[in-house]
């Protein structure tokens, strides 16, 4: 487990005086300022986050030291980053993306399939890649497909649709 969490990202300037498109990984978008201060993935910069107005994609947000568009725009596609331990414990079911990434995959027989490495979100529900060796394998991140996350034992066990056949 990492001691900090992804929760955000830079999308772009939005206006002329520093204001910026802010795209929230939070599970209440407007949470992402509670948590600060935010930090770049490098840990070289922290920013305080205010929040100015929902905007179409994201918030708008300023960000301390920020104040000319051009610093906004320099800033598009950084990732922010809160301290673990300024978010919300989760219920047993829930897990922060974060813990699941490097985790080893068996399937319900114990063969290893591979590991997390990484993990999307297109609307529909969470989708595991899971790379093993030259295989690629997509799982639906749902209790039936995967009933088993150990975070202490570092797996996951996964029943992939078809592999009864």
């Amino acid at each position: 487990m990492t001691d900090r969490i992804c929760v955000g990202a830079i999308a772009g300037a939005f206006g002329v005086k520093g204001e910026l498109r802010l795209k929230s990984f939070t599970a209440e978008a407007a949470d992402i300022a509670n948590y600060g201060p935010l930090t770049t993935e490098d840990g070289s910069r922290s920013f305080a986050v205010t929040l100015t107005r929902p905007i179409s994609g994201g918030l708008g947000a300023r960000l301390s030291g920020v104040k000319t568009r051009e610093d906004a725009e320099a800033l598009k596609g950084v990732t922010l980053w809160a301290p673990r331990d300024a978010l919300p414990s989760l219920p047993d079911d829930e897990f922060y993306h974060a813990d699941l990434i490097g985790l080893e995959v068996v399937d319900t027989g114990g063969k290893t399939l591979g590991r997390v490495r990484a993990i999307f979100d297109h609307g529909a529900g969470d989708i595991l890649e899971v790379v093993g060796g030259k295989d690629l394998l997509l799982l639906p991140f749902t209790r039936a497909v995967v009933p088993t996350v150990d975070l202490t034992a570092g797996r996951i066990v996964a029943d992939p649709p078809g592999s009864d056949e």
